[in-house]
């Protein structure tokens, strides 16, 4: 099933709302299921609410199951208490075990349990294992619909069991080898299955370097290795290399996607509240213990102005560059964080090193300086009273100031790190307070002590 292109989809789309209307059935099923999955959300979601319960009647439980999967959680939950219980279970015993495991580990229990309860046993036995396992581990985000083989079946064996059971997996591309313990010994890919001699047995062609995850590593863990081995799916076992399931790169790129919105958040000083669908009270309550944090911070920075009251009595014009040097420290602050975060992130920062990184990241502050200063000392004597010696003294007040900065947003996230949490949430705004506090100290301290060369 392709999906179409934007002119095709909304002559398909325009089609289908008119069967809707016209509560012509045969016509909505022969255009509807024809589309993309993608297209049949899209779809389901530009539907008015008085519309769904058609929707509900002319579409399976197995056929909606497709679309139910596609929804953000909080459409799902909204749309669970328009479905038919029966309908319900149907639908669930359809599903993939992982998205009813999310799903249900964001309702409340007793509801979860009335699901529970309705599904078919063996499905829900596996759904239940799988919410048994930590939050963000390998267990809570593999399926258990997968295809397990014996060394020594043929390759015509393993092709009766593909047409069987391929339908109902989640992938076919790998599969996986497992002796009479269900330990994992190998792995075939399809096209291995595909060139071989139907009679060849599968100990011949499997390999038994297999990437493989434990089930309670860590999700961000596993999309990385997914990402580095290039893989469509990675086998899940215990620690005794017992087979229990797979995680695909689909759910990984759902990981990955979560993973830099978590980054982002606390980058930004701003964790959970970057969801548009939470309130504007839930928003700010998640934002305030950074913004009064920062706040209390600005005290501090109109603390160290206020220590230097007298210079700035003094030479007013000093003033006029307060924010430029707060601005630049933040900024060339913030710049560096962004680097070290990304690279800690990626896995850069462990071959390279703390002192190369660190080195890398000073050298580039030295530079910046170097030529903020520079052109700041030829335009300063031509815009202000003070001639070379106020544009020396911000000159040389910004070079160190942004040789300081790169160096607190390089070392800060690295420290943070070292005591296992997320170096991220080193966040930008926390960077650019400390690196506005030292700014200023930095640019009033030598103010201070070449005032008596400045024009008064």
């Amino acid at each position: 099933m392709n999906r179409l292109n934007e002119e095709a989809r909304v002559e398909y789309f325009n089609t289908i709302f008119k069967a809707l209307k016209n509560r012509d059935k045969k016509t909505f099923l022969e255009y509807f299921l024809e589309l993309h999955p993608t297209d049949q959300v899209e779809l389901f979601e530009a539907l008015y609410k008085d519309k769904r319960p058609m929707f509900y009647e002319y579409l399976s439980a197995t056929e909606f199951a497709d679309i139910f999967q596609g929804l953000d959680i909080e459409s799902q939950k909204e749309v669970i208490f328009e479905l038919d219980k029966n309908y319900v279970a149907e639908m669930f015993n359809y599903m993939q075990s992982d998205d009813i495991a999310d799903f249900l580990g964001e309702i409340n229990e007793p509801h979860a349990k009335t699901i529970l309860n309705a599904m078919d046993k063996e499905e829900a036995d596996e759904v239940i294992e799988l919410m048994s396992y930590p939050p963000e581990s390998a267990g809570s985000l593999m399926t258990k619909e997968f295809i397990a083989i014996n060394a020594s079946e043929t390759v015509s064996d393993v092709m009766d069991l593909l047409r069987k059971k391929g339908p109902d997996a989640e992938t076919i591309y790998y599969l996986y080898v497992a002796d009479s313990k269900d330990k994992l010994v190998g792995v075939v890919s399809l096209r291995d299955l595909i060139v071989a001699p139907l009679t060849e047995i599968i100990e011949n062609l499997m390999s038994t370097q297999v990437v493989s995850v434990e089930a309670n590593q860590d999700q961000e863990e596993v999309a990385k290795l997914i990402k580095d081995y290039d893989l469509l799916a990675a086998p899940v076992t215990t620690s005794t290399n017992e087979l229990i399931g797979i995680v695909t790169v689909d759910d990984v790129m759902d990981v990955l996607e979560e993973e830099a919105t978590e980054d982002f958040d606390d980058f930004t000083a701003s964790k959970g509240a970057t969801d548009v669908n939470i309130t504007s009270f839930s928003a700010a309550k998640k934002r305030s213990p950074w913004i009064i944090t920062l706040m209390f911070f600005g005290l501090i920075t109109a603390g160290v102005i206020g220590q230097f009251e007298e210079t700035l009595e003094e030479i007013v014009i000093l003033a006029v560059f307060i924010p430029l040097i707060m601005d630049s420290a933040g900024n060339t602050g913030t710049q560096s964080l962004a680097v070290m975060v990304r690279s800690l992130a990626t896995g850069s920062f462990e071959r390279k090193g703390l002192l190369h990184t660190v080195k890398r990241e000073f050298g580039t502050g030295l530079m910046l300086g170097l030529i903020c200063a520079v052109v700041l000392m030829i335009v300063i004597p031509f815009l202000y009273e003070g001639g070379i010696v106020l544009a020396a003294i911000v000159g040389v007040s910004l070079f160190l100031t942004l040789s300081v900065a790169t160096i607190i947003g390089a070392v800060v996230p690295v420290a943070i790190n070292k005591l296992k949490l997320d170096p991220a949430i080193a966040s930008g705004p926390f960077i650019t307070t400390v690196n506005d506090i030292l700014g200023l100290l930095i640019y009033f301290s030598i103010a201070t002590a070449l005032i008596d060369y400045l024009p008064k």
